[in-house]
């Protein structure tokens, strides 16, 4: 496995948000995470990433209350649980955050460039600004716009586009369609294959379940921060209360 997670809990004070979970993507593998709100998606990408450990390293107290993390994270056969965020992105797992978020005061440019300043051959830079802008051709015709005034599908493209710069290996994608129109949603599950389709790894937390389950090679579904469910999206479908229950269809 390229990724795998043995075991993780993360508790915020007394809530355990993250339950002794234990999955896994392997080399070239697209993987969906699915489930009902709150069931503790975005946390665990953020665990895999280093960004919950970060946050505790920051502060002891979160919002919520004192962080503890336990359990183990292996990415390319080495445990990265214990290391610094940053390190994690320097061997190639990237978080593409909920929400897009670019750098909304600074240009298209600048945000591309951000998610490369770990790399330092320029002619390598180059190279991914090249792969960027042949998958979001939009972008090479918004370098100089400020991101804040980009619409929602052209700052979700942005947000992968900028994740891309940092030479992923595993890129995890949190809610990409969220507040997109229907055919911006389409597109950009397109170009997540595309990605795919390019060699590179893809963890993909998403609601529309019934796209993502056509993409994928597997998925789980997390319920109360446990992984309840394993399969292809042609198993999982055939459960009639995992259906109705946990996948909302």
């Amino acid at each position: 496995m390229l990724l795998e997670v043995t075991h993780l809990s993360v508790w915020y004070d007394k809530a355990m948000l993250i339950n002794k979970l234990s999955m896994g993507v392997d080399t070239g593998e697209l993987v969906s995470l699915v489930g009902p709100n709150g069931a503790g998606k975005s946390t665990l990408l953020r665990a895999i990433t280093g960004l919950v450990a970060w946050e505790r390293g920051i502060t002891r107290r979160s919002t919520h209350g004192d962080i503890t993390l336990e359990g183990t994270v292996n990415f390319d056969g080495k445990q990265i649980d214990q290391i610094p965020a940053h390190e994690i992105v320097e061997r190639g797992l990237i978080l593409c955050p909920e929400r897009r978020r670019p750098f909304r005061e600074m240009t298209v440019l600048d945000n591309l460039m951000a998610g490369s300043y770990l790399l330092k051959d320029k002619d390598e830079i180059r190279g991914h600004f090249g792969k960027v802008y042949q998958l979001f051709p939009i972008l090479r015709n918004r370098t100089k716009q400020i991101s804040g005034t980009l619409s929602g599908g052209e700052q979700q493209m942005l947000a992968i586009g900028r994740a891309l710069m940092s030479k992923p290996r595993l890129l995890c994608i949190d809610e990409p369609s969220t507040g997109l129109a229907p055919l911006l949603r389409t597109e950009v599950f397109e170009k997540i294959g595309e990605i795919n389709r390019l060699g590179i790894a893809v963890l993909l937390v998403e609601q529309e379940v019934s796209t993502v389950f056509k993409m994928t090679s597997r998925n789980y579904v997390l319920s109360s921060g446990k992984i309840i469910a394993e399969g292809t999206g042609e198993q999982l479908l055939q459960d009639e209360v995992l259906r109705k229950t946990y996948l909302g269809l």
